[in-house]
Protein backbone atom coordinates (compact mmCIF):
# COMPACT_ATOMS: atom_id res chain seq x y z
CA UNK A 1 0.00 0.00 0.00
CA UNK A 2 1.25 3.43 -0.92
CA UNK A 3 1.29 6.49 0.95
CA UNK A 4 0.68 9.87 0.84
CA UNK A 5 0.77 12.95 3.14
CA UNK A 6 -1.11 16.26 2.35
CA UNK A 7 -3.01 18.59 4.28
CA UNK A 8 -5.84 18.93 1.63
CA UNK A 9 -7.20 16.50 -0.32
CA UNK A 10 -9.86 17.33 -2.79
CA UNK A 11 -11.86 14.29 -4.54
CA UNK A 12 -13.45 15.50 -8.14
CA UNK A 13 -11.84 17.81 -10.96
CA UNK A 14 -15.19 19.66 -12.02
CA UNK A 15 -15.89 23.54 -10.84
CA UNK A 16 -16.20 22.75 -7.48
CA UNK A 17 -12.63 20.60 -7.03
CA UNK A 18 -11.13 22.83 -8.83
CA UNK A 19 -12.00 26.22 -7.70
CA UNK A 20 -11.64 24.98 -4.07
CA UNK A 21 -8.02 23.73 -4.97
CA UNK A 22 -7.35 27.16 -5.98
CA UNK A 23 -8.27 28.87 -3.30
CA UNK A 24 -6.54 26.03 -0.64
CA UNK A 25 -3.81 25.81 -2.61
CA UNK A 26 -3.16 29.80 -1.54
CA UNK A 27 -1.41 28.57 2.05
CA UNK A 28 -2.05 24.87 2.21
CA UNK A 29 -0.79 21.49 0.05
CA UNK A 30 -3.50 19.90 -2.09
CA UNK A 31 -3.54 16.58 -3.54
CA UNK A 32 -6.66 16.50 -6.25
CA UNK A 33 -7.57 12.44 -6.83
CA UNK A 34 -10.13 12.09 -9.91
CA UNK A 35 -10.93 8.71 -11.07
CA UNK A 36 -10.38 9.45 -14.70
CA UNK A 37 -8.90 12.50 -16.50
CA UNK A 38 -8.63 15.83 -15.08
CA UNK A 39 -11.17 16.89 -17.67
CA UNK A 40 -13.73 13.97 -17.03
CA UNK A 41 -16.61 15.70 -15.06
CA UNK A 42 -20.15 17.03 -15.23
CA UNK A 43 -18.65 20.58 -15.51
CA UNK A 44 -17.18 20.09 -18.21
CA UNK A 45 -20.67 19.29 -20.29
CA UNK A 46 -22.32 22.45 -19.17
CA UNK A 47 -23.85 23.91 -22.06
CA UNK A 48 -26.05 26.41 -20.79
CA UNK A 49 -24.27 28.59 -18.59
CA UNK A 50 -23.83 30.06 -14.90
CA UNK A 51 -26.66 32.32 -13.57
CA UNK A 52 -25.22 35.90 -11.58
CA UNK A 53 -26.80 39.26 -11.10
CA UNK A 54 -24.09 41.57 -13.17
CA UNK A 55 -26.96 43.23 -14.93
CA UNK A 56 -28.31 46.85 -13.89
CA UNK A 57 -31.79 45.77 -14.47
CA UNK A 58 -30.73 42.69 -12.75
CA UNK A 59 -31.13 42.60 -8.77
CA UNK A 60 -30.04 39.63 -6.28
CA UNK A 61 -33.28 40.05 -4.48
CA UNK A 62 -35.02 39.20 -7.81
CA UNK A 63 -32.48 36.25 -8.39
CA UNK A 64 -33.55 34.93 -5.15
CA UNK A 65 -37.15 35.14 -5.54
CA UNK A 66 -36.87 32.95 -9.01
CA UNK A 67 -35.12 30.43 -6.78
CA UNK A 68 -37.28 30.16 -3.92
CA UNK A 69 -40.07 29.95 -6.39
CA UNK A 70 -38.77 27.18 -8.18
CA UNK A 71 -37.35 25.13 -4.74
CA UNK A 72 -40.91 24.67 -3.88
CA UNK A 73 -41.10 25.68 -0.84
CA UNK A 74 -37.88 24.31 0.64
CA UNK A 75 -34.98 25.96 -0.55
CA UNK A 76 -33.01 27.70 2.86
CA UNK A 77 -33.51 30.99 2.66
CA UNK A 78 -29.91 32.21 4.04
CA UNK A 79 -28.13 30.12 1.90
CA UNK A 80 -30.18 31.33 -1.20
CA UNK A 81 -29.48 35.02 -0.34
CA UNK A 82 -25.73 33.78 0.40
CA UNK A 83 -25.25 32.62 -3.21
CA UNK A 84 -26.92 35.41 -5.18
CA UNK A 85 -24.90 37.92 -3.27
CA UNK A 86 -21.70 36.09 -3.15
CA UNK A 87 -22.51 35.09 -6.81
CA UNK A 88 -20.97 38.36 -8.70
CA UNK A 89 -18.19 37.91 -6.97
CA UNK A 90 -17.11 34.42 -7.87
CA UNK A 91 -17.89 35.08 -11.26
CA UNK A 92 -15.46 37.60 -11.14
CA UNK A 93 -13.12 35.31 -9.62
CA UNK A 94 -13.70 33.10 -12.63
CA UNK A 95 -12.84 35.77 -15.14
CA UNK A 96 -9.67 36.37 -13.05
CA UNK A 97 -8.57 32.91 -13.31
CA UNK A 98 -9.11 33.02 -17.17
CA UNK A 99 -12.90 32.34 -18.19
CA UNK A 100 -13.63 33.74 -21.16
CA UNK A 101 -17.20 33.96 -21.59
CA UNK A 102 -18.61 35.57 -24.49
CA UNK A 103 -19.08 39.18 -25.22
CA UNK A 104 -21.45 41.65 -26.42
CA UNK A 105 -20.49 45.18 -27.22
CA UNK A 106 -17.95 44.76 -24.97
CA UNK A 107 -19.70 43.13 -22.07
CA UNK A 108 -20.91 39.88 -20.94
CA UNK A 109 -23.66 38.43 -23.15
CA UNK A 110 -26.64 37.37 -21.00
CA UNK A 111 -28.80 34.48 -21.67
CA UNK A 112 -32.34 33.56 -20.23
CA UNK A 113 -33.45 30.36 -19.08
CA UNK A 114 -36.54 28.58 -17.32
CA UNK A 115 -37.94 29.24 -14.29
CA UNK A 116 -35.62 32.94 -14.43
CA UNK A 117 -37.33 36.63 -14.89
CA UNK A 118 -34.01 38.12 -16.88
CA UNK A 119 -31.43 38.01 -18.59
CA UNK A 120 -28.74 37.25 -16.12
CA UNK A 121 -26.85 33.71 -17.89
CA UNK A 122 -23.01 33.98 -18.25
CA UNK A 123 -22.33 31.77 -21.01
CA UNK A 124 -19.82 30.79 -23.68
CA UNK A 125 -21.37 29.64 -26.35
CA UNK A 126 -22.94 26.46 -25.39
CA UNK A 127 -19.77 25.39 -24.33
CA UNK A 128 -19.81 27.00 -20.90
CA UNK A 129 -18.91 24.07 -18.95
CA UNK A 130 -15.97 23.42 -20.82
CA UNK A 131 -14.49 26.83 -20.89
CA UNK A 132 -14.50 26.74 -17.35
CA UNK A 133 -12.67 23.39 -16.74
CA UNK A 134 -9.79 24.43 -19.38
CA UNK A 135 -9.49 27.84 -17.36
CA UNK A 136 -9.29 26.41 -14.29
CA UNK A 137 -6.77 23.37 -14.76
CA UNK A 138 -4.70 26.30 -16.66
CA UNK A 139 -4.90 27.87 -13.55
CA UNK A 140 -4.30 24.99 -11.22
CA UNK A 141 -1.32 23.73 -13.34
CA UNK A 142 0.67 27.27 -12.23
CA UNK A 143 0.59 26.10 -8.75
CA UNK A 144 3.34 24.53 -7.46
CA UNK A 145 1.63 22.71 -3.87
CA UNK A 146 -1.17 20.86 -6.01
CA UNK A 147 -0.71 17.29 -7.19
CA UNK A 148 -2.92 15.69 -9.41
CA UNK A 149 -3.69 12.07 -9.17
CA UNK A 150 -5.48 10.54 -12.20
CA UNK A 151 -7.26 7.58 -12.71
CA UNK A 152 -7.28 7.51 -9.06
CA UNK A 153 -10.85 6.13 -7.56
CA UNK A 154 -11.52 7.23 -3.65
CA UNK A 155 -12.74 3.85 -2.23
CA UNK A 156 -13.76 5.28 1.10
CA UNK A 157 -12.99 7.73 3.57
CA UNK A 158 -10.72 7.24 6.54
CA UNK A 159 -12.12 7.90 9.66
CA UNK A 160 -10.43 8.31 13.00
CA UNK A 161 -11.88 8.61 16.70
CA UNK A 162 -10.56 11.81 18.82
CA UNK A 163 -8.85 10.31 21.98
CA UNK A 164 -10.30 12.96 24.48
CA UNK A 165 -14.07 13.10 23.35
CA UNK A 166 -14.67 9.66 20.53
CA UNK A 167 -15.57 12.25 18.04
CA UNK A 168 -15.68 10.72 14.87
CA UNK A 169 -13.50 13.06 12.67
CA UNK A 170 -12.29 12.44 8.64
CA UNK A 171 -8.33 12.20 8.26
CA UNK A 172 -8.15 11.18 4.82
CA UNK A 173 -9.14 8.57 2.48
CA UNK A 174 -7.97 5.36 0.39
CA UNK A 175 -8.07 5.58 -3.11
CA UNK A 176 -7.25 2.73 -5.70
CA UNK A 177 -5.10 3.95 -8.37
CA UNK A 178 -7.08 1.73 -11.56
CA UNK A 179 -4.46 1.80 -14.29
CA UNK A 180 -1.75 0.38 -12.06
CA UNK A 181 -3.96 -1.86 -9.35
CA UNK A 182 -2.28 -0.38 -6.25
CA UNK A 183 -4.16 1.35 -2.78
CA UNK A 184 -3.33 4.39 -1.77
CA UNK A 185 -3.77 5.40 1.81
CA UNK A 186 -3.68 9.17 1.99
CA UNK A 187 -3.38 11.37 4.98
CA UNK A 188 -5.06 14.86 5.39
CA UNK A 189 -6.25 17.67 7.70
CA UNK A 190 -9.07 17.84 5.44
CA UNK A 191 -11.22 16.18 2.80
CA UNK A 192 -13.70 18.20 0.26
CA UNK A 193 -15.95 16.07 -1.42
CA UNK A 194 -16.63 17.04 -5.52
CA UNK A 195 -17.46 14.30 -6.94
CA UNK A 196 -20.96 15.38 -9.10
CA UNK A 197 -23.37 13.51 -9.29
CA UNK A 198 -25.76 9.86 -9.90
CA UNK A 199 -26.62 10.46 -12.93
CA UNK A 200 -26.09 6.59 -14.24
CA UNK A 201 -28.02 5.13 -11.39
CA UNK A 202 -30.78 5.93 -14.38
CA UNK A 203 -31.05 4.39 -17.58
CA UNK A 204 -31.28 7.61 -19.65
CA UNK A 205 -28.80 10.43 -18.34
CA UNK A 206 -26.90 13.52 -19.65
CA UNK A 207 -24.22 12.41 -16.97
CA UNK A 208 -20.94 11.27 -18.31
CA UNK A 209 -20.19 7.64 -17.12
CA UNK A 210 -18.23 8.50 -14.11
CA UNK A 211 -21.50 10.44 -12.28
CA UNK A 212 -21.57 7.24 -10.34
CA UNK A 213 -22.25 8.40 -7.00
CA UNK A 214 -19.63 8.17 -5.71
CA UNK A 215 -19.22 10.94 -2.81
CA UNK A 216 -22.40 10.13 -1.69
CA UNK A 217 -21.55 6.51 -0.96
CA UNK A 218 -18.46 6.70 0.39
CA UNK A 219 -20.24 9.71 3.14
CA UNK A 220 -23.49 7.34 3.52
CA UNK A 221 -20.54 3.92 4.71
CA UNK A 222 -18.40 6.94 7.03
CA UNK A 223 -22.13 7.72 8.77
CA UNK A 224 -22.49 11.21 7.28
CA UNK A 225 -26.34 12.83 6.87
CA UNK A 226 -27.72 13.36 3.86
CA UNK A 227 -30.78 14.79 2.59
CA UNK A 228 -33.46 15.25 -0.24
CA UNK A 229 -32.05 12.27 -2.38
CA UNK A 230 -35.44 12.03 -3.60
CA UNK A 231 -34.93 15.25 -5.95
CA UNK A 232 -33.78 14.00 -9.15
CA UNK A 233 -34.59 16.69 -11.98
CA UNK A 234 -34.88 15.01 -15.32
CA UNK A 235 -33.63 17.58 -17.84
CA UNK A 236 -36.89 17.71 -20.43
CA UNK A 237 -34.79 18.18 -23.52
CA UNK A 238 -32.56 15.34 -24.62
CA UNK A 239 -31.95 14.56 -28.16
CA UNK A 240 -33.87 11.12 -29.10
CA UNK A 241 -32.80 8.48 -28.88
CA UNK A 242 -31.03 9.20 -25.64
CA UNK A 243 -28.27 6.67 -25.48
CA UNK A 244 -26.30 5.95 -22.97
CA UNK A 245 -25.37 9.40 -22.19
CA UNK A 246 -27.95 12.13 -24.20
CA UNK A 247 -27.09 14.91 -25.65
CA UNK A 248 -28.41 17.89 -24.24
CA UNK A 249 -30.40 20.56 -25.80
CA UNK A 250 -29.83 23.53 -23.36
CA UNK A 251 -32.70 25.57 -21.85
CA UNK A 252 -31.21 28.30 -23.14
CA UNK A 253 -32.32 27.21 -26.84
CA UNK A 254 -35.84 28.05 -25.08
CA UNK A 255 -34.67 30.76 -23.66
CA UNK A 256 -34.08 32.28 -27.04
CA UNK A 257 -37.18 31.39 -28.28
CA UNK A 258 -37.36 27.56 -28.94
CA UNK A 259 -40.82 26.14 -28.56
CA UNK A 260 -41.75 22.89 -27.46
CA UNK A 261 -44.65 20.65 -29.38
CA UNK A 262 -46.87 17.34 -28.86
CA UNK A 263 -45.95 15.04 -31.41
CA UNK A 264 -48.87 16.19 -33.61
CA UNK A 265 -47.31 19.86 -33.92
CA UNK A 266 -49.61 21.71 -31.37
CA UNK A 267 -47.60 24.00 -28.52
CA UNK A 268 -47.27 21.18 -25.26
CA UNK A 269 -47.36 23.84 -22.51
CA UNK A 270 -49.87 25.92 -23.89
CA UNK A 271 -52.22 26.54 -20.89
CA UNK A 272 -49.85 24.24 -18.92
CA UNK A 273 -47.71 26.81 -17.37
CA UNK A 274 -47.77 31.37 -17.75
CA UNK A 275 -43.67 30.64 -18.77
CA UNK A 276 -44.65 28.12 -21.50
CA UNK A 277 -42.02 26.59 -22.95
CA UNK A 278 -39.68 27.73 -20.49
CA UNK A 279 -41.73 26.36 -17.34
CA UNK A 280 -39.18 25.28 -14.72
CA UNK A 281 -37.93 21.64 -15.44
CA UNK A 282 -40.08 19.41 -13.30
CA UNK A 283 -43.49 20.56 -15.04
CA UNK A 284 -41.83 20.29 -18.19
CA UNK A 285 -40.74 16.85 -17.72
CA UNK A 286 -43.69 15.65 -15.83
CA UNK A 287 -45.66 16.95 -19.20
CA UNK A 288 -43.50 15.01 -21.48
CA UNK A 289 -43.82 11.95 -19.72
CA UNK A 290 -47.84 12.23 -19.95
CA UNK A 291 -48.06 13.04 -23.55
CA UNK A 292 -45.33 10.18 -24.25
CA UNK A 293 -47.79 8.01 -22.02
CA UNK A 294 -50.78 9.27 -23.98
CA UNK A 295 -49.83 9.06 -27.34
CA UNK A 296 -46.88 5.86 -26.88
CA UNK A 297 -44.73 8.76 -29.17
CA UNK A 298 -41.49 7.87 -28.93
CA UNK A 299 -40.54 12.16 -28.47
CA UNK A 300 -42.19 14.98 -28.46
CA UNK A 301 -40.48 17.73 -31.16
CA UNK A 302 -38.05 20.91 -30.07
CA UNK A 303 -39.77 23.68 -32.67
CA UNK A 304 -36.15 26.00 -32.88
CA UNK A 305 -37.33 27.68 -35.89
CA UNK A 306 -38.43 31.01 -33.74
CA UNK A 307 -35.10 31.80 -33.68
CA UNK A 308 -33.00 33.41 -36.51
CA UNK A 309 -30.32 31.22 -38.35
CA UNK A 310 -27.38 33.47 -37.49
CA UNK A 311 -28.15 33.87 -33.26
CA UNK A 312 -28.67 29.96 -33.49
CA UNK A 313 -25.41 29.27 -35.41
CA UNK A 314 -23.60 31.75 -32.87
CA UNK A 315 -25.38 31.00 -29.29
CA UNK A 316 -25.39 27.39 -30.12
CA UNK A 317 -22.52 26.40 -32.30
CA UNK A 318 -21.72 23.10 -30.07
CA UNK A 319 -25.49 21.77 -30.24
CA UNK A 320 -25.69 22.79 -34.18
CA UNK A 321 -22.67 21.07 -34.68
CA UNK A 322 -23.69 17.63 -32.65
CA UNK A 323 -27.16 17.69 -34.77
CA UNK A 324 -25.71 17.99 -37.95
CA UNK A 325 -23.46 15.18 -37.14
CA UNK A 326 -26.29 13.28 -36.73
CA UNK A 327 -28.28 14.13 -39.66
CA UNK A 328 -30.49 16.82 -38.70
CA UNK A 329 -30.45 20.00 -40.91
CA UNK A 330 -30.09 23.62 -38.51
CA UNK A 331 -31.18 25.62 -39.01
CA UNK A 332 -34.68 23.79 -40.21
CA UNK A 333 -35.57 20.77 -39.06
CA UNK A 334 -37.48 21.02 -35.25
CA UNK A 335 -35.55 18.26 -32.73
CA UNK A 336 -37.09 14.94 -31.33
CA UNK A 337 -36.48 15.36 -27.23
CA UNK A 338 -37.29 13.49 -24.52
CA UNK A 339 -36.48 13.70 -20.93
CA UNK A 340 -33.38 12.36 -19.12
CA UNK A 341 -31.84 12.08 -15.53
CA UNK A 342 -29.62 15.57 -15.21
CA UNK A 343 -29.17 17.16 -11.69
CA UNK A 344 -29.53 15.70 -8.10
CA UNK A 345 -30.81 18.76 -5.71
CA UNK A 346 -30.31 16.50 -2.88
CA UNK A 347 -26.80 15.20 -1.02
CA UNK A 348 -24.27 14.68 1.32
CA UNK A 349 -26.29 17.81 4.16
CA UNK A 350 -23.86 20.49 4.58
CA UNK A 351 -23.94 23.90 6.84
CA UNK A 352 -23.32 27.15 5.39
CA UNK A 353 -19.58 27.15 5.16
CA UNK A 354 -19.95 23.41 3.15
CA UNK A 355 -19.26 21.28 6.50
CA UNK A 356 -20.81 18.33 7.15
CA UNK A 357 -22.03 16.64 9.80
CA UNK A 358 -18.12 14.64 9.45
CA UNK A 359 -15.32 16.92 11.51
CA UNK A 360 -12.71 16.82 8.79
CA UNK A 361 -15.15 16.25 5.55
CA UNK A 362 -16.37 18.91 3.49
CA UNK A 363 -18.40 18.70 0.34
CA UNK A 364 -19.86 21.20 -1.81
CA UNK A 365 -21.23 20.97 -5.69
CA UNK A 366 -23.77 18.92 -7.37
CA UNK A 367 -22.83 15.62 -4.30
CA UNK A 368 -23.79 18.35 -1.60
CA UNK A 369 -27.13 19.34 -0.20
CA UNK A 370 -26.52 23.19 0.59
CA UNK A 371 -29.98 23.82 1.04
CA UNK A 372 -29.95 26.32 -2.21
CA UNK A 373 -31.95 24.08 -4.58
CA UNK A 374 -34.88 22.95 -2.31
CA UNK A 375 -37.34 20.41 -4.46
CA UNK A 376 -36.28 21.63 -7.82
CA UNK A 377 -33.19 23.15 -9.33
CA UNK A 378 -33.60 26.69 -10.85
CA UNK A 379 -31.66 26.45 -14.16
CA UNK A 380 -27.68 27.95 -14.42
CA UNK A 381 -27.90 27.97 -10.54
CA UNK A 382 -25.53 24.82 -10.50
CA UNK A 383 -21.99 26.26 -11.14
CA UNK A 384 -22.59 29.26 -8.95
CA UNK A 385 -23.46 27.08 -6.31
CA UNK A 386 -20.44 25.04 -6.71
CA UNK A 387 -18.00 28.05 -6.99
CA UNK A 388 -19.61 29.80 -3.89
CA UNK A 389 -19.80 27.41 -1.45
CA UNK A 390 -16.64 26.16 -2.45
CA UNK A 391 -15.04 29.39 -1.89
CA UNK A 392 -16.79 29.25 1.92
CA UNK A 393 -15.26 26.30 2.35
CA UNK A 394 -11.49 27.44 1.45
CA UNK A 395 -12.18 30.13 4.00
CA UNK A 396 -12.62 27.95 6.62
CA UNK A 397 -9.69 25.30 5.82
CA UNK A 398 -7.33 27.38 8.16
CA UNK A 399 -9.35 26.68 11.44
CA UNK A 400 -10.13 23.29 10.16
CA UNK A 401 -5.84 22.34 9.66
CA UNK A 402 -5.41 23.76 13.03
CA UNK A 403 -8.30 21.60 14.52
CA UNK A 404 -7.35 18.95 12.75
CA UNK A 405 -3.39 19.33 14.15
CA UNK A 406 -5.10 19.36 17.72
CA UNK A 407 -7.20 16.08 17.20
CA UNK A 408 -4.81 13.75 15.31
CA UNK A 409 -2.46 13.10 18.13
CA UNK A 410 -3.46 9.39 19.83
CA UNK A 411 -6.87 9.04 17.24
CA UNK A 412 -7.19 5.62 16.16
CA UNK A 413 -8.76 4.73 12.74
CA UNK A 414 -11.99 2.63 12.79
CA UNK A 415 -12.05 -0.44 9.65
CA UNK A 416 -13.11 0.98 6.46
CA UNK A 417 -16.57 -0.76 5.72
CA UNK A 418 -16.65 -4.75 5.08
CA UNK A 419 -17.69 -4.36 1.48
CA UNK A 420 -14.46 -2.79 -0.01
CA UNK A 421 -11.83 -4.84 2.00
CA UNK A 422 -9.30 -6.16 -0.42
CA UNK A 423 -8.64 -9.07 1.23
CA UNK A 424 -11.94 -11.10 0.40
CA UNK A 425 -10.76 -13.23 -2.59
CA UNK A 426 -11.92 -15.86 -1.16
CA UNK A 427 -15.70 -14.58 -1.65
CA UNK A 428 -17.16 -15.86 -5.04
CA UNK A 429 -19.37 -13.33 -6.78
CA UNK A 430 -22.60 -14.05 -8.20
CA UNK A 431 -23.58 -14.13 -11.28
CA UNK A 432 -24.29 -11.31 -13.35
CA UNK A 433 -22.06 -8.68 -11.57
CA UNK A 434 -20.30 -6.17 -13.11
CA UNK A 435 -22.01 -4.81 -16.15
CA UNK A 436 -24.70 -7.05 -16.35
CA UNK A 437 -25.77 -5.31 -12.38
CA UNK A 438 -25.11 -1.84 -13.73
CA UNK A 439 -27.83 -2.83 -16.26
CA UNK A 440 -30.34 -3.95 -14.27
CA UNK A 441 -29.75 -1.19 -11.35
CA UNK A 442 -30.73 1.84 -14.26
CA UNK A 443 -33.42 -0.07 -15.68
CA UNK A 444 -34.86 -0.40 -12.70
CA UNK A 445 -34.40 3.01 -11.63
CA UNK A 446 -35.52 4.22 -14.74
CA UNK A 447 -38.66 2.29 -14.66
CA UNK A 448 -39.53 2.13 -11.21
CA UNK A 449 -38.11 5.68 -9.24
CA UNK A 450 -38.16 7.55 -12.34
CA UNK A 451 -40.18 10.76 -13.38
CA UNK A 452 -43.70 9.58 -12.02
CA UNK A 453 -43.63 7.34 -9.16
CA UNK A 454 -45.86 5.20 -6.83
CA UNK A 455 -45.43 3.79 -3.73
CA UNK A 456 -45.69 0.13 -4.74
CA UNK A 457 -42.90 0.64 -7.41
CA UNK A 458 -41.00 2.37 -4.74
CA UNK A 459 -41.37 -1.31 -2.66
CA UNK A 460 -40.90 -2.82 -5.87
CA UNK A 461 -37.14 -1.08 -6.26
CA UNK A 462 -36.68 -1.53 -2.74
CA UNK A 463 -36.42 -4.91 -2.66
CA UNK A 464 -35.04 -5.67 -5.65
CA UNK A 465 -31.82 -3.09 -4.38
CA UNK A 466 -31.26 -5.77 -1.68
CA UNK A 467 -30.45 -8.62 -3.97
CA UNK A 468 -27.89 -5.90 -6.21
CA UNK A 469 -26.52 -4.96 -3.15
CA UNK A 470 -25.67 -8.42 -2.08
CA UNK A 471 -23.89 -8.89 -5.69
CA UNK A 472 -22.39 -5.55 -5.83
CA UNK A 473 -21.18 -6.31 -2.12
CA UNK A 474 -19.92 -10.12 -3.36
CA UNK A 475 -18.30 -8.43 -6.82
CA UNK A 476 -16.12 -6.42 -4.78
CA UNK A 477 -14.71 -8.61 -2.79
CA UNK A 478 -14.04 -10.48 -5.30
CA UNK A 479 -11.99 -7.85 -7.32
CA UNK A 480 -11.40 -4.25 -6.20
CA UNK A 481 -11.70 -2.26 -9.03
CA UNK A 482 -13.02 0.80 -10.83
CA UNK A 483 -16.01 -1.40 -11.89
CA UNK A 484 -16.78 -3.02 -8.94
CA UNK A 485 -16.50 0.03 -7.06
CA UNK A 486 -18.31 2.34 -9.26
CA UNK A 487 -21.19 -0.73 -9.28
CA UNK A 488 -21.39 -0.67 -4.90
CA UNK A 489 -21.12 2.92 -5.10
CA UNK A 490 -24.02 3.22 -7.63
CA UNK A 491 -26.22 0.63 -5.31
CA UNK A 492 -25.75 2.73 -2.26
CA UNK A 493 -27.22 5.80 -4.20
CA UNK A 494 -30.06 3.83 -5.28
CA UNK A 495 -30.82 2.69 -2.20
CA UNK A 496 -30.83 6.27 -0.66
CA UNK A 497 -32.64 7.90 -3.47
CA UNK A 498 -35.23 5.33 -2.91
CA UNK A 499 -35.33 5.44 1.02
CA UNK A 500 -35.88 9.27 0.95
CA UNK A 501 -38.60 9.26 -2.01
CA UNK A 502 -40.48 6.51 0.44
CA UNK A 503 -40.52 8.81 3.79
CA UNK A 504 -41.21 12.16 1.21
CA UNK A 505 -45.57 11.21 0.90
CA UNK A 506 -46.90 13.68 -1.10
CA UNK A 507 -45.44 15.59 -4.43
CA UNK A 508 -43.12 18.69 -4.35
CA UNK A 509 -40.96 19.75 -6.83
CA UNK A 510 -39.09 16.88 -8.81
CA UNK A 511 -40.44 14.50 -6.35
CA UNK A 512 -44.02 13.05 -7.73
CA UNK A 513 -45.94 10.24 -6.79
CA UNK A 514 -49.83 9.29 -8.09
CA UNK A 515 -50.24 8.11 -4.77
CA UNK A 516 -49.91 11.60 -2.85
CA UNK A 517 -50.32 13.98 -5.98
CA UNK A 518 -50.42 16.81 -4.05
CA UNK A 519 -47.87 18.88 -1.59
CA UNK A 520 -48.76 18.52 2.32
CA UNK A 521 -46.81 21.48 3.69
CA UNK A 522 -48.64 20.08 7.35
CA UNK A 523 -46.07 17.36 7.57
CA UNK A 524 -43.54 17.81 4.75
CA UNK A 525 -42.11 21.27 4.70
CA UNK A 526 -38.89 20.27 5.62
CA UNK A 527 -36.09 17.91 4.26
CA UNK A 528 -35.65 14.59 4.12
CA UNK A 529 -33.30 13.23 6.26
CA UNK A 530 -30.89 10.06 5.96
CA UNK A 531 -28.48 8.99 8.59
CA UNK A 532 -25.42 7.56 6.74
CA UNK A 533 -24.35 3.76 7.99
CA UNK A 534 -21.47 2.97 10.56
CA UNK A 535 -18.91 1.45 8.91
CA UNK A 536 -19.30 -1.78 11.27
CA UNK A 537 -23.11 -1.74 9.16
CA UNK A 538 -22.17 -0.76 5.44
Amino acid sequence: MKRVATEVIVVGSGIAGLSYALDASEFASVVVVTKKRRADSNTNYAQGGIAAVIDGSDSPDLHARDTLVAGAGLCHRLAVYDLVREGPARVRALREWGVQFTQSNGRPSLGREGGHSRRRILHAGDLTGQEIERALLHALAERQNVQLLEDHVAIDLRIGLEPATERRRCTGLIALDHVNNEIVEIDAGAVFLATGGFGQVYLHTTNPDIATGDGLAMAYRAGAVLANLEFVQFHPTALHPAGDRAFLISEAVRGEGAILRRPDGEPLMEGVHALGSLAPRDIVARKIDLVLKETGAPHVWLDLSPIPGPVLEERFPGIVGECRRRGFTLPGDALPVVPAAHYACGGIQTDGMARTSIPGLFAAGEVACTGVHGANRLASNSLLEAVVYSHRAARRLAAELADAAAARAGTTHVDRPNAIRPDGSAVEPEDGTGTDGRDALRHLMWNEVGIVRSAARMRGAAAALVDLHARATAAVRQSLNLDTIEFLNLVHTATLIVACAERRRESRGLHYTIDYPYRNNERFLRDTIVAGREPEEA
